[in-house]
């Protein structure tokens, strides 16, 4: 599927955007939302995901530096998403007063993931693959 990667990324964005659906008197509804994103949606973009191809060099670049972080990021990113909660809720910030650290904390977990990636995990990596793997004879 040509432009797949640009689709689905479009889609998440757009999938993730929605904050909460109904209000506190309709939990159900962002209940029903959720649960629609995680069984219909969600596996129908990683069908399209994996049914595409990159064809350029900047969309090829793009997906080998997120799925370089990927891991990194999802092992960063944690703690800070609930130092942010407890920011947000202990100060009572709208969504547009808290805006500013969402972003810092996105930008600034990215940041760490690489950091994390390229001054641990690929090292650290390297070291164990030098170390346990045979050397394989040609």
């Amino acid at each position: 599927i040509k432009g797949a990667f640009w689709i689905c990324s479009l889609a998440v964005v757009a999938l993730l955007s929605v904050p909460r659906i109904g209000g506190s008197e309709h939990l159900w509804m962002n209940g029903l939302y959720d649960t629609v994103c995680a069984v219909v949606f969600f596996p129908l973009l990683v069908y399209l995901g994996a049914s595409g191809k990159t064809t350029d060099k900047i969309t090829t670049r793009v997906c080998k530096f997120l799925g370089d972080i990927s891991y990194p990021l999802y092992m960063v990113h944690y703690p800070f998403i609930y130092l942010y909660y407890a920011w947000v809720k202990n100060e009572n910030l709208t969504f547009e007063q808290s805006l500013p650290g969402a972003a810092a904390l996105v930008a600034g977990s990215v940041i760490l993931a690489y950091l994390c990636l390229k001054l641990y995990d690929e090292p650290v990596r390297r070291f164990l693959t030098k170390r346990l793997l045979p050397k394989q004879k040609l």
